[in-house]
């Protein structure tokens, strides 16, 4: 049997250094800290060598994170110097990848956070030793980010939460990132609204079914009459729709191309549907059995391109089978619509 050591692998170093004993991969280092050898100091040693070893056995220990100034630093094994916060980025996305694969987290989070990470913090920060980071830093950068409130806010909370994940290794660290504050919105930032009059609606709706077709046209226009959100209205399947109370179940949404089982704001809904909204499914319902006669639909879905295909995706919108634009036919002619009034 090996003798165990009776100093807990931590011991005085003269009269101003503690130093550490720990093997990593067979090999054996004794790094010193500057701290004073007092009886509360190693017991501290000894608490921070325990969480070391933890480390190391979970394959997350880095050397420089602990001994920045080791006078071996630059000679040790790439897995044992210092991780970059692109390292920790990635290790943040691919867990937020697991969680969605479990059905844990939405793909428009995840591709939100990606898009963040990437274009806002990536570019200055991707080198930059993790533990090395200071709030003069982030804050810098943010100020820096030129943009409105919301967006801002979002670049800031997408930070946090990659930040707050990283220091889940370091629990006796300062995180910086979380002193960040995100931008207060009042009253005066939100967008004052502006309804369109049932005159301007049935200008836009004849608009979309003269210049888009049928099927584009029917989907809009029962936006106009439900006040469905886009992405719950392309998931809806044709056994939603109750043509005997005249009732639509809303109890899904398709986003980035990925159906989900619930709603943005996780609750089933039913809409009891007014006159003109039954005449727009009606409507759609005689053109889908039109082009399922001809060949053109396999699907159940309600609301698909003038192609007879699924509505994929709420930045595609197709005519004639081929991409006309990537934004939708009611947001442009909403957009041109709204210019000649003002």
């Amino acid at each position: 049997m090996g003798r165990k050591s009776i100093t807990g692998g931590v011991i005085p170093a003269g009269l101003s250094r503690i130093r550490f004993d720990f093997i990593v991969d067979g090999r054996r280092f004794r790094p010193t800290l500057s701290w004073v050898p007092n009886e509360t100091n190693l017991q501290r040693a000894r608490t921070h060598l325990a969480r070391i070893k933890a480390q190391i056995a979970a394959g997350t220990f880095c050397f420089s994170d602990e001994f920045p100034r080791y006078r071996r630093l630059q000679k040790l094994p790439p897995a044992l110097q210092h991780r970059t916060c692109g390292e920790i980025f990635d290790d943040f996305l691919r867990h937020e990848e697991a969680r969605l694969v479990r059905g844990d987290l939405a793909a428009a989070t995840v591709a939100s956070h990606r898009k963040i990470l990437d274009h806002v913090w990536r570019p200055h920060l991707a080198e930059v030793p993790f533990l090395g980071v200071r709030y003069s830093m982030l804050i810098k950068i943010a100020d820096a980010y030129t943009c409105n409130k919301k967006t801002y806010n979002n670049a800031v909370s997408a930070l946090r939460r990659a930040f707050d994940f990283g220091y889940l290794d370091y629990p006796e660290r300062r995180d910086p990132a979380a002193s960040l504050k995100c931008a207060r919105i009042g009253k005066n930032d939100r967008p004052p609204i502006d309804p369109f009059s049932i005159q301007d609606a049935e200008v836009l709706i004849a608009a979309i079914h003269g210049d888009w077709g049928e099927a584009q046209g029917n989907y809009d226009e029962l936006r106009f009459f439900t006040g469905l959100r886009p992405s719950e209205e392309i998931a809806l399947v044709i056994t939603d729709y109750d043509a005997a109370h005249g009732v639509l179940s809303i109890t899904k949404a398709r986003v980035l191309g990925i159906d989900k089982d619930v709603t943005k704001t996780g609750e089933d809904r039913r809409i009891r549907l007014c006159r003109r909204a039954i005449t727009v499914i009606e409507r759609q319902l005689r053109l889908r059995e039109r082009l399922a006669r001809e060949g053109r639909i396999d699907h159940d879905r309600l609301f698909f391109t003038d192609s007879g295909r699924p509505i994929s995706d709420l930045n595609i919108r197709t005519s004639a089978g081929s991409a006309r634009s990537s934004a939708s036919p009611f947001a442009i002619a909403s957009r041109i619509w709204r210019g000649t009034r003002r």
